[in-house]
Parts: structure tokens; C-alpha cells; sequence
């Protein structure tokens, strides 16, 4: 290149790295002299929830706008919420998705806030203060009553409680199952009942390499649980597991399936109009049900100690107590027909009962959300906030994502593209100018203030990588992926050491 060229080549980058840095100033509202032009402040956005719902919708927001600040604020001292507690320990690759969300919270633009407690450290009205947007993901951490007469009895557990004890949710640690009994019965028939039912009947050898709580660990090997039910009131076409999940249960070392044949009558015929993930599944389960296995199967079955199968066209009417009247004897389940048929089919009630002799109880018929502040909008039927596209209804610059958005459905991916959903509906109100943010506002340096004030010690990020680093280092001491710590005092004390 000659020297004249060369010299209009650098003429031209030099003006236009000029432009680019002007046009980034002029983005902050600076002038060539140094002055603000017109006022000019960064989006902020607060997610209250760091769960998926609440890690997905900030990562779609920091990338969709180079703007936007984002800070999470969550009730425990730890992050990832359903991801921690709710994913089976077996299903170490299904939380891989932690590595997506500790790059969003490491992020110059999101900040992590531990141990807060929206609706009681602070308020909802004080974060609509604070920041241009209140995105509420906080998901369903209520349980979904059996609504039948001897459901507070000794040994009848939610499955939501029971899979925050072996995963070591803080507010589950107290729980005891009882385990004693030989039959256990699960209510239910979704991904969870059989991640349940899994647990319940796996070999302690697969459990112990797992990141189970020492506490669960050491009562399921002296678990006397031999048989578990998996009891649904409709039929096979309407189970609500994947076939992921049933195939895990078909192939769980040292088990055999049990189910009645006589559930499948005219199951064959309705297979060819079935959509195809769930004429797979169907098939899988008559196969499993119906069929004579081949040799090798036949033989593994033989050597099996333990039992699991459906229960299909069966619904609790009661909990039967022992003779004592404190403790769980059984269930006396209501047999049932379908009106109709596929996903809308009805089950309606014979009048016919059957009585199921067992020790254990665990309801798995659905999480829900539960209101979190008065201010707050709550449909208490649906057990959501009343939304559309994640806009609350009446309740301009305050939006909700995830479970709170929609109820306790889907997994890990459906939460992903219903966040998503979300934070676009709040980008384009940014990009309309529809959510005002003329005006500065403070966001976290007055939240933190009111918690300082308030005595709330926040836990960041960094607190919690020395509790991630702290349990690794106790799993690893013992063969196992992590040693989870089991109370939030544990956690804060390692997290401000």
C-alpha cells in the first residue's frame, strides 16, 4: 500500500473510532465538553426469584439490551432454586444448566442478592421504588392439598417436601419419612412421582455417588420400602411422565414391574391416532406391562428385590389410620371410568373402593404459588399472577416468569421460553417507550440500605462460590459430587467466613 494510502486508511479508522466513542457518549448523554446533554440512565430491573425463571429472564435481558442492569434477589443464601432442590439426584446432567446461570450472574450487568426475603426484608412497593421494573419469578412453593379426610397423618408427605429432603432444602430438614412400612404409595403419575418412586426403590450403591443428603442417604439404606404404587385416576393414555423417565423406572436395577392388564383393554386400538412422543411412551408401557420379556430380562426380574408399577383408574378418597388413629395404615382409593378420550378425558367415579394397605404416602398432584405481598395482584384459583405475556394486569413496570406465570408445568425448557417471553414483553415496553425511564432511579444501593437498616446480611455471588467450594470439598471427602450444607445458618456462615 503507498504512503498516501496508508495515511487515509488511518485518517478513516481514526475518525471513526471518533464517531464510535462520540456515539457512545452521546448514548450516556455527554457532550463534546463533558456535559449531560438530556438526562440518560440505564434500565434497572429487578427479578425477585433465582431459580430458572428468574436466571433466564435476566440472561434474555442483559442480551437484549446493552443497557439494562439487572439484580436477582433471592430468599436463600443459594441460587438456582428448582434446579438444586426439585432435580433428582440421579440426574446429575439435567442441572449442566448452572453453568448457563453463573455466567448470567457473573455478568458486569446482574448482581446476585442471597437471603433476602421479598414481601418481608423488603417490600414489592419498595423495589417498584427502587428500579424501572419488578420481574416476579419466585415459581410455587406451596403444595397442592389431597383434599381427603386423614391427609395430616403421620406418614403422608407431599412430594414436594419429600424431594426438598433428599435434596436438602433448608425448610425440609426436620422431615423424618417414615420408611418403615413395605408398600409405599404414590399419588400421581408426573415426572416427579417417578422421580420419587425411583429414589425410594433405587440401590443405595447409585445413590451414594450422587449429591443426596447424607441424612436421606442413610435412611433409604435402612428403608423396608419393597413396593411402590403409582396411582393415577385416569388411564395410560393420560400418564403425565416422559418417556425418559418411565424408561429409567422399566431398566432400575433390582426391580420388576407389576401392573394389572386389564388397564390396557382397548389401548392397542387407540395407538395409530396418538401423537408420536406419546404413542412411544404408551407402547413402552405395554410393552412392560403386557409382554414376555426375553431371556435376559426374564432373569433379571427374577433376581429383583423390589417392585413398582401404575395404578390406573384409581383416586384417593382416604387415608386410613392404623388402630391407634396417628399413623397411615392406607389409602382407600375410588375406582374409576373415562368420559371421552386423550388429554381431555374425564374420570368419573364408579362408586366402586378398594383399600391399599401401606406405610407411606406421597402426594405428587402439583406444586403452587402463593402470594407474596399484598400489593401484588394474585388469582388464588390458578395460583398465578394475573398476566398478560408476563405483564401484570393493572400493575404498570411489574411483570412476572415461570411458574407464577403460568402454574407448575413443563420442564427446564418450557421455564426458559416462558422467561424469554417476559423479558421481551419488557424490552419492547422499554423500546416503546411504554415503561418510562426518564427518570433515574437508585435500585440496589436503597435496597441494600433498607436491608442494612433492617439488619438483612445479603449474600453476592462470591459468598456463595465459597459455599459451592465449601461442599464440593466435603463431597469429595466422601466419593460424592458435593455434601450439600442443610441450613441457611450452616450456609451464611461459610458464605462470610
Amino acid at each position: 500500500m503507498s504512503g498516501h494510502k496508508l495515511l487515509l486508511s488511518e485518517l478513516r479508522l481514526w475518525t471513526s473510532g471518533r464517531r464510535s466513542r462520540w456515539t457512545v457518549r452521546l448514548r450516556e448523554g455527554v457532550t463534546a465538553r463533558g456535559n449531560a446533554s438530556f438526562p440518560s440512565c440505564n434500565p434497572k430491573v429487578c427479578v425477585v426469584g433465582g431459580g430458572p425463571a428468574g436466571f433466564y429472564t435476566a440472561q434474555h435481558l442483559i442480551k437484549a439490551r446493552q443497557d439494562v442492569e439487572v439484580d436477582i434477589y433471592e430468599r436463600l443464601p443459594v441460587p438456582f432454586g428448582l434446579v438444586r432442590f426439585g432435580v433428582a439426584p440421579d440426574h446429575p446432567e439435567v442441572k449442566n444448566v448452572i453453568n448457563t446461570f453463573t455466567q448470567t450472574a457473573k455478568h458486569s450487568r446482574c448482581h446476585f442478592y442471597g437471603n433476602v426475603h421479598v414481601g418481608k426484608d423488603v417490600s414489592v412497593d419498595e423495589l417498584r421504588q427502587a428500579y424501572h421494573a419488578v420481574v416476579l419469578s419466585y415459581g410455587a412453593e406451596g403444595n397442592r392439598n389431597i383434599a381427603v379426610p386423614g391427609e395430616d397423618l403421620t406418614g403422608v408427605y407431599s412430594a414436594k417436601d419429600f424431594v426438598g429432603w433428599y435434596n436438602g432444602l433448608p425448610s425440609c430438614e426436620q422431615l423424618t419419612p417414615d420408611l418403615s412400612g413395605e408398600t409405599a404409595v404414590v399419588l400421581g403419575q408426573g415426572n416427579v412421582a417417578l422421580d420419587v418412586a425411583r429414589i425410594l426403590l433405587s440401590p443405595i450403591d447409585i445413590l451414594k455417588k450422587t449429591d443426596i443428603t447424607q441424612p436421606a442417604l442413610e435412611a433409604l439404606a435402612a428403608s423396608r420400602v419393597r413396593r411402590v404404587l403409582i396411582v393415577g385416576r385416569r388411564g395410560p393414555m393420560q400418564v403425565a411422565c416422559t418417556i425418559k423417565e418411565l424408561r429409567e423406572m422399566v431398566n432400575l436395577p433390582g426391580t420388576r414391574p407389576e401392573m394389572a392388564a386389564a388397564d390396557f383393554e382397548g389401548v392397542t386400538e387407540a395407538l395409530q391416532d396418538l401423537p408420536r412422543p406419546r404413542k412411544r411412551l404408551t407402547e413402552l408401557m405395554m410393552k412392560t406391562a403386557l409382554e414376555t420379556p426375553g431371556e435376559k430380562e426374564q432373569e433379571r426380574r427374577s433376581k429383583a428385590s423390589r417392585v413398582w408399577g401404575f395404578r390406573f383408574f384409581r383416586s384417593p378418597v382416604e387415608i386410613l389410620a392404623d388402630s391407634e388413629g396417628g399413623r397411615t395404615a392406607g389409602v382407600r382409593l375410588a375406582v374409576t371410568r373415562l368420559e371421552g378420550s386423550g388429554e381431555g378425558a374425564q374420570a368419573l367415579l364408579t362408586g366402586e373402593v378398594e383399600d391399599v394397605s401401606c406405610g407411606l404416602i406421597i402426594s405428587s398432584i402439583g406444586y403452587k404459588s402463593l402470594p407474596i405481598d399484598p400489593s401484588v395482584p394474585f388469582d388464588t384459583r390458578k395460583a398465578i399472577v394475573p398476566n398478560t405475556m408476563g405483564r401484570v394486569q393493572q400493575a404498570a413496570g411489574l411483570y412476572c416468569s415461570g411458574w407464577l406465570k403460568t402454574g407448575p408445568t413443563g420442564v427446564i425448557a418450557t421455564t426458559m421460553n416462558n422467561s424469554f417471553d417476559t423479558a421481551r414483553s419488557l424490552v419492547e415496553d422499554l423500546d416503546s417507550g411504554t415503561l418510562d425511564v426518564s427518570a433515574a432511579k437508585p435500585g440496589s444501593r436503597s435496597v441494600s440500605a433498607l436491608l442494612d437498616k433492617r439488619g438483612v446480611k445479603a449474600v453476592g455471588f462470591s459468598d456463595w462460590e465459597k459455599i459451592d467450594c465449601e461442599e464440593m470439598k466435603r463431597g469429595e471427602a466422601v466419593g460424592k459430587p458435593r455434601e450439600k450444607l442443610l441450613t441457611v445458618e450452616e450456609m451464611l456462615q461459610v458464605a462470610q467466613t
